[in-house]
């Protein structure tokens, strides 16, 4: 088991932070299917990255964000730098609690995310961002590749896995490398956009005066259709009705989303997107509910190969 921060210690990181945390602040934690820890302290939110986290890479990405929040498109760290727990030698950062949408909610704000992903797409790259380097969506896919083996599954599924992930990664390692030989600037709008990088309804928040983007650790540059990869994935595989994809698509056209052509098809740009997008979604379902979750795994795969 992986080894985590005391409450105690996190009563304390998080006192520093904020005058709403007390000595006797309940602490409550929620693993991440990512390997990430959430954990609410008064009226703050720690995280507790991933071992695998670069620290120089969230130093560069919560600098960024902090200017992204100015602008307000995301909600603004607590403190410019991470600190390492002690105990488990892991990174962590801390956030404002705000209110997330929850599973339950019905008026979903698709028109409010397509708006609010097309501003963050059209930010101009200045020194601070130009620092970031790739987003993290194409490390989403590889590493959803090297579960594949460890995963508790039948031999269908695992072959399908394979099937439709293998191309996926070959393609984005094409593309990466193209990238590379075309030499992509920051503010080209299909290679040097800010993306997210892991971007779903998840990952809105609303802080009273509108809504703002979540989790800032796959911000980068590259070609912002990667954040409307999963939404469109799920349109195309009948996970998303006509109508929520319509007002989410139609939302960020309006608001000059360089992400697709605005007056011709879509899917060129969004297709490699949308199948990573699926692939990871499938994996992630196999990972946390290998048992019960092979027959929608499935469903989305194939959909995925259709594409």
């Amino acid at each position: 088991m992986t080894a985590e921060p005391s409450d105690a210690w996190l009563r304390a990181y998080a006192a520093r932070l904020s005058r709403g945390v007390r000595d006797g602040s309940p602490v409550r934690r929620v693993h991440t299917p990512s390997g990430a820890l959430v954990v609410h302290v008064g009226d703050v939110v720690v995280k507790v990255h991933h071992l695998r986290t670069d620290a120089a890479a969230l130093s560069r990405r919560l600098a960024a964000s902090g200017q992204l929040a100015a602008r307000g498109l995301v909600v603004p760290p607590l403190s410019s730098r991470p600190v390492t727990d002690p105990a488990s030698g892991r990174l962590v950062t801390a956030w404002p609690r705000v209110d997330v949408l929850g599973p339950d909610d019905g008026d979903l704000p698709w028109a409010a995310a397509g708006e609010l992903l097309a501003r963050l797409h059209r930010t101009p790259v200045d020194a601070v961002t130009a620092r970031l380097g790739a987003h993290g969506g194409g490390d989403r896919v590889d590493r959803a590749l090297a579960r594949v083996a460890d995963l508790g599954i039948g031999d269908d599924v695992r072959h399908l896995l394979s099937t439709v992930g293998a191309p996926l990664a070959a393609q984005l390692a094409a593309q990466l490398v193209a990238q590379r030989r075309d030499g992509a600037q920051p503010g080209d709008s299909r290679r040097g956009s800010l993306v997210h990088g892991d971007w779903h309804l998840g990952q809105l928040a609303h802080d009273g005066d509108g809504w703002r983007l979540l989790d800032i650790d796959d911000v980068g540059l590259g070609d912002p259709a990667w954040d409307l990869g999963r939404p469109a994935g799920f349109w195309a595989a009948g996970l998303l009705d006509d109508e929520d994809w319509g007002t989410f698509i139609d939302a960020y056209r309006a608001a000059g989303g360089p992400g697709i052509p605005h007056d011709s098809d879509p899917w060129p740009r969004l297709d490699l997107p949308a199948r990573c997008a699926v692939f990871v979604a499938a994996v992630r379902e196999l990972a946390i509910q290998p048992a019960s979750s092979e027959i929608s795994a499935s469903a989305l795969l194939q959909a995925c190969a259709r594409m």
